[in-house]
């Protein structure tokens, strides 16, 4: 049997703050719909030079542990040489290199098979844009 790959993409209101959404939800509804109980990958991507995703677990801190770590990480300052978006603003151009804009997750019997705390976070550094966009690909 031929392997199936079906694609989507959601769009989030992200506002104008550095935040963490969880796509947990959004990915179990997606397999729910495309991979009927099959085996595969689940791909998550977005296309954005200021956001990135993770799998982490939310709720008990880490999420807020990983914003305050990237800020310390890549602070709002003038150091940085791309002034893409205006001063302060390159740090957020060096995060896909720390939080991938990727992630590749497995899929048994059409569920997302994540730990028990772990969930799949769009991080994003971006304050000036209020959407952004995340690929959902699925792969038997």
């Amino acid at each position: 049997m031929a392997g199936t790959f079906t694609t989507r993409t959601v769009t989030l209101a992200t506002g104008a703050t550095e935040t963490m959404h969880d796509l947990t939800n959004a990915c179990s509804a997606f397999l729910r719909e495309v991979a009927h109980g099959r085996n595969g990958l689940l791909n998550v991507f977005t296309p954005h030079a200021t956001s990135g995703l993770a799998v982490i677990e939310t709720g008990a801190g880490s999420d807020d542990d990983l914003l305050a770590a990237l800020r310390d990480i890549l602070p709002a300052d003038g150091r940085w040489q791309d002034r893409h978006g205006g001063p302060g603003r390159g740090g957020g151009h060096v995060l896909p290199a720390l939080v991938p804009p990727h992630a590749t997750l497995p899929v048994v019997d059409g569920e997302l098979r994540l730990g028990p705390s772990q969930s799949v976070v769009l991080v994003n550094s971006d304050r000036d844009s209020s959407e952004r966009a995340v690929r959902l690909s699925f792969l038997s």
